[in-house]
């Protein structure tokens, strides 16, 4: 059930990324990169001992859009 919690806020965390960050990418690749980075930001939370992506929730979509976030930023990084 947890992995398909992040794929929905990874989803989410993407979009809500990429309006943020003024991404310039597609809809669909803002939504993986915001899979992937729920994915990492509810496994750096579990590593700090607290809880990542646990549910509908506040706190899931502001660690699944930091994680998107994160992503992003690499991806632009190896993009140039």
């Amino acid at each position: 059930m947890n992995i398909l919690i992040w794929i929905i806020f990874g989803a989410l965390a993407g979009w809500l990324a990429s309006v943020f960050m003024k991404s310039n990418q597609s809809t669909l690749e803002d939504i993986v990169l915001g899979i992937v980075g729920a994915f990492v930001g509810g496994i750096v939370m579990n590593f700090f001992g607290q809880a990542g992506v646990t549910g509908f929730n506040l706190r899931s979509i502001v660690v699944a859009s930091l994680g998107a976030a994160v992503i992003i930023l690499i991806a632009r990084a190896l993009r140039r």
